[in-house]
């Protein structure tokens, strides 16, 4: 088990992979549809992607719990 100080950037890495993945398959899709040699793009879509939405992801996630803080009525 990873000690629970690394649960917010585990929770990063995970998100951002599944989010890359979803998002890479469908503009590989929506780009060049089901063709030959379409899981291949997507997969070198997707590694390329992960490495930027990783740190997007870490860095966006404090500015987004902020603006839900201030949206939603503390009991």
């Amino acid at each position: 088990m990873l000690p629970r100080k690394l649960a917010p950037m585990l929770f990063g890495l995970l998100l951002s992979g599944l989010m890359s993945l979803l998002v890479s398959g469908i503009s590989t899709w929506h780009a060049g549809g089901l063709a030959a040699g379409f899981a291949a793009s997507w997969v070198g879509a997707w590694l390329t992607a992960w490495p930027i939405a990783f740190p997007a992801v870490l860095l966006a996630a404090p500015l987004a719990r902020r603006a839900v803080n201030r949206l939603v009525a503390t009991p």
